[in-house]
């Protein structure tokens, strides 16, 4: 049972306050700080713990939390999985929050660091090596023990251009040239992670290309060549179709979603996997092109 504190104790409570307020010893509670898992403050060294949001904290931590109405997804930019989670939200209507906000997979993973969301789209590299990529990128995070990895699918990444450029069957090492204009993706996203490495191959960096303007999502890299403000970008198969672009491939890579274990079993959460592996998935994708959904919803890291 948790613990009264007066009236004078209600605002702010040091470690030891805390610990007697939670019925755990200092320990566990500089664990959890370190961890990022409890609401804590550090003033002139010392941490301090807002009682009012160790109070939410603990409501929400409760029989799957409080918030089990809501499913807030952010990181890596997907186009069938934005259509995806839109037809989920349209139908739920005001029973539930369910959202989708690009940001990249590092921040992504930022924001899940710190609770702000429930889950984030990752890719970090070709297919054959995200088994050991992900894992690994994922370590870098305090809270890692905790989180899962549930494969959405596969999906064909390379480069997005002109219509134009395809038609001419132009090599890659053609676009290095400072004639096309290129737009990058900032740092930290999945995408620009992939063109580092191509680049890498063909013995070039991004600094030797003519970059134009940075997109934040893979739409805005799309939109970008389609508004014609630049000529060449990356991204998968799925923006370039849907924007009506020329796509150079170089290979397929694993979108997966990472999430705490506690949302993982919520049901709006499985709800969306039922989504994902339904037949009008399989034609939004066939529609996009450039996806296998053959290990939609598998359950790929965290099950320890």
């Amino acid at each position: 049972m948790v613990a009264v504190m007066t009236q004078d104790q209600h605002v702010f409570m040091n470690v030891k306050q805390v610990a007697e307020y939670l019925h755990l010893n200092e320990k566990k509670i500089y664990s959890l700080v370190n961890e990022e898992r409890i609401p804590a403050t550090k003033i002139t060294g010392k941490w301090l713990f807002p009682r009012e949001l160790v109070d939410r904290w603990m409501l929400d931590s409760a029989h799957g939390g409080l918030m089990t109405n809501r499913l807030v997804i952010a990181g890596s930019d997907d186009p069938l999985l934005y259509r995806l989670i839109m037809t989920f939200a349209e139908e739920t209507g005001s029973h539930a929050l369910i959202s989708y906000s690009p940001t990249g997979t590092r921040l992504g993973l930022e924001l899940l660091q710190a609770n702000r969301i429930d889950a984030c789209g990752i890719h970090w590299g070709p297919n054959q090596e995200s088994h050991t990529r992900h894992p690994a990128l994922l370590r870098q995070y305090p809270q890692f023990r905790h989180w899962v990895l549930i494969r959405l699918f596969r999906r064909e990444q390379g480069l997005m251009v002109k219509r134009k450029i395809e038609q001419q069957g132009l090599q890659p090492e053609h676009l290095f040239d400072q004639g096309y204009r290129w737009t990058m993706r900032q740092s930290g996203a999945g995408a620009q992670r992939f063109l580092m490495e191509v680049l890498s191959d063909y013995g070039t960096s991004t600094e030797r290309l003519n970059c134009v303007t940075t997109a934040l999502s893979e739409r805005e890299a799309a939109a970008s060549i389609a508004m014609d403000h630049a000529d060449v970008a990356p991204g998968a198969r799925a923006a370039a179709n849907e924007y009506g672009l020329g796509f150079i491939p170089f290979g397929w890579e694993s979108f997966d979603l990472t999430l705490p274990r506690s949302i993982w079993f919520r049901r709006l959460f499985q709800d969306l996997i039922g989504r994902l592996r339904s037949a009008e998935c399989t034609v939004m994708a066939k529609q996009l092109t450039g996806y296998d959904l053959r290990e939609a919803g598998e359950l790929v890291w965290g099950d320890e």
